[in-house]
């Protein structure tokens, strides 16, 4: 946990565990102060300043990937797993990903073992 929360560092201001997901192995959650994604979205797209905030990522950790991350000895695959987790997240949000084309990569890359 505390490795993920270092690799993802820049893209959230926490990683937690949870036991609500059942079958997604993460999502994210917006600090009770925090504006929600769709509300950002709404005010980007109405060209107003929007302040800044980081998402909290939560982990299932009865999930089969993320199980599978427990054990990983490959610190370039660890991190990539956990970049591809938090960018699901966001699409399962309804939120843009930052860099599509990093994503893709990682997915690739992953893909090939």
């Amino acid at each position: 946990m505390e490795l993920m929360k270092e690799k993802l560092a820049s893209k959230t201001s926490e990683v937690r565990i949870t036991h609500r997901l059942t079958d997604s192995p993460s999502c994210l959650v917006i600090d009770s102060n925090d504006m929600g994604m769709q509300m950002q979205q709404i005010m980007r797209a109405a060209g107003q300043q929007v302040p800044d905030s980081k998402p909290i990522l939560e982990i299932n950790p009865e999930h089969e990937l993320v199980k599978k991350m427990k054990d990983m000895a490959d610190q370039t695959l660890f991190e990539n797993w956990s970049h591809v987790l938090f960018d699901q997240a966001m699409l399962a949000e309804g939120g843009q990903l930052e860099d599509p084309a990093a994503y893709v990569k990682r997915v690739n890359a992953m893909l090939k073992g």
